[in-house]
């Protein structure tokens, strides 16, 4: 069996692959009694095979040596600088010829369904449009909540992309062979392990190789 890396794994940690995520809550989790203790509070509980790496700093993996990359729903969480830094830092670890997907949310989908919204005459349709690219904040927090928020907190999107443009800055890291993927549709099974349908929907879903 190859190599296979996952970054921004989530709660979705399969035990062929090596599994990454830069969340400070996992972290905190992983800290001897103060994990034990926030748990509640934190209310993000990643499996025990789920190890702290962050991409955009470059994960503890080979150069050249990963068969497989994926992500889902984790490079719109990142500025454009960081997202440039992320996908170079994936493709080092890819071997040649090794295959990287990726899933992120669809800019042209969004703002379609905000012009559908506007044409059908909806007042509501800038309201929707910015609560559904989680690029607006809706209420601000106080107190301890807040705190907590500010230090763990990363779900809000910093930077959405449409699939031309995602293309053309993968291209730029010299990624080749770059398709438009949906579910399950990758000729290394080992991928079946890390997708899940709901994601790609309504969503950017990429195929490339290094």
């Amino acid at each position: 069996m190859g190599i296979y890396v996952q970054y921004g794994c989530g709660s979705c940690a399969p035990k062929d692959w090596i599994n990454f995520d830069a969340s400070p809550t996992l972290k905190v989790q992983k800290t001897p009694v103060v994990g034990f203790l926030l748990r509640k509070k934190l209310n993000a509980i990643f499996p025990e095979n789920a190890k702290c790496g962050d991409i955009v700093k470059g994960l503890p993996i080979k150069e050249k040596s990963c068969d497989g990359v994926f992500c889902s729903h984790v490079l719109e969480h990142l500025s454009y600088e960081d997202f440039i830094k992320a996908i170079v830092n994936t493709h080092k670890i890819l071997k040649p010829n090794g295959i990287f997907r990726l899933v992120m949310p669809d800019l042209e989908n969004l703002i379609s369904s905000y012009i559908k919204n506007k044409e059908d005459n909806n007042r509501e349709a800038a309201t929707h449009f910015v609560k559904n690219t989680l690029m607006g904040q809706e209420k601000r927090t106080k107190g301890m909540r807040a705190l907590l928020e500010s230090i763990f907190g990363n779900s809000r999107h910093l930077w959405l992309w449409d699939k031309d443009a995602a293309i053309v800055e993968l291209e730029k890291v010299g990624f080749k062979a770059i398709r438009a993927c949906e579910f399950n549709d990758c000729e290394d099974e080992m991928f079946k392990l890390v997708e899940s349908e709901d994601r790609f929907q309504g969503s950017i879903g990429l195929e490339m190789r290094k």
